[in-house]
C-alpha cells in the first residue's frame, strides 16, 4: 500500500490518512518507551506482534458487542481503523496490585485487589499523565457524564472478557490501559474503544510462575522482551511453536478472516 500523509506519531504507533473518509491507517512501531518516555529503546518485532495480538483481541471484543475502531488488518504492521475523536483520558483497569498503585499505596505487588479498580489519567506527556478523578473530567469538559458511564461500563466488560481469555491460556491479567474515542452517528456522539490492546499496555503474568510477559520486562531491565511477547502470541494461537522470532512472518500463519 502506498504511503499516505502522516496524521500523528506517538510513542508506539503512527497514524496515516486512510483510503476512505473517516478511516486511518495505524502503523505499529518497534519503539519502546517507559516512565513517560524517559527510558527509550527498541524491541525488534514488537510492532508485528502487537499488531497481530491487538487485531485478535479487538476482533473478539467486536464479536461480543464491544464497539471498537478496528476495521481490519492490512499487513504485518498496519491496521485500517475508524477515525475517532480521542477522549484525552487513559483508563487503567486494575485487578492485582502492581506498578504505581503498589508504590502509591504501599501494597505488595501481586496482591489481589478486593475489587476491580478503575483509574483515570489525563493524557499529557508534558505533565506526566497525572491521575485525575471524575470531578476533574466533568469540570474541564473532557467527557460528559453519560460518556463516562459508557466508558466505565465498557472497561468492565473488556476486563471481564480479557480475564477469561487470558486465564484460559494460563495468564493472569494484572492490569491494563484502555483509550476511548467519539464517533458521530447522525450528529449523536458515541463512545467506542480505540488505540490497541497488547503486552505494551497490559501487565500479563504467567499463572504458575508469575513470570512477566509484558513491557515490564523492558521497564525493569529484565531482558527477554521479544520472547515474552512471542509467548503471549503463541498461547493465543497466533504464532506457531518454534517460530523464528527474527522473522516473525505472521502473514503465513495468521488465523484471521480475510486475505
Amino acid at each position: 500500500m502506498a504511503r499516505r500523509r502522516q496524521i500523528y506519531e506517538g510513542k508506539a504507533k503512527i497514524l496515516y490518512e486512510g483510503p476512505e473518509p473517516g478511516t486511518l491507517i495505524q502503523y505499529f512501531k518497534d519503539d519502546a518507551t517507559a516512565f513517560n518516555a524517559q527510558k527509550k529503546g527498541t524491541i525488534s518485532g514488537k510492532g508485528v506482534l502487537n499488531n497481530r495480538i491487538s487485531e485478535h483481541i479487538f476482533t473478539l471484543l467486536g464479536l461480543i458487542g464491544v464497539p471498537t475502531h478496528f476495521i481490519r488488518r492490512l499487513n504485518m504492521r498496519e491496521q485500517l481503523i475508524r477515525q475517532v475523536e480521542i477522549i484525552p483520558i487513559e483508563v487503567v483497569v486494575r485487578n492485582v496490585a502492581a506498578g504505581s498503585i503498589s508504590t502509591r499505596l504501599g501494597i505488595e505487588e501481586g496482591t489481589q485487589l478486593p475489587r476491580t479498580i478503575i483509574e483515570y489519567y489525563y493524557k499529557d506527556d508534558a505533565l506526566g499523565d497525572p491521575m485525575i478523578t471524575d470531578e476533574h473530567i466533568a469540570a474541564f469538559g473532557w467527557a460528559g457524564q453519560e460518556e463516562m458511564h459508557d466508558i466505565a461500563d465498557l472497561a468492565i466488560r473488556v476486563n471481564d472478557f480479557l480475564c477469561g481469555l487470558f486465564a484460559g491460556i494460563g495468564i493472569r491479567l494484572i492490569d491494563f490501559k484502555l483509550e476511548f474515542g467519539r464517533v458521530w452517528d447522525n450528529d449523536y456522539p458515541r463512545i467506542i474503544l480505540a488505540d490497541e490492546i497488547s503486552p505494551d499496555g497490559c501487565r500479563l503474568w504467567d499463572m504458575q510462575t508469575n513470570e512477566k510477559l509484558d513491557k515490564d520486562r523492558f521497564r525493569r531491565d529484565l531482558g527477554g522482551e521479544v520472547e515474552a511477547y512471542q509467548e503471549v502470541a503463541r498461547r493465543l494461537g497466533l504464532l506457531p511453536e518454534g517460530a523464528d522470532g527474527a522473522v516473525l512472518d505472521l502473514e503465513k500463519h495468521r488465523l484471521s478472516k480475510g486475505k
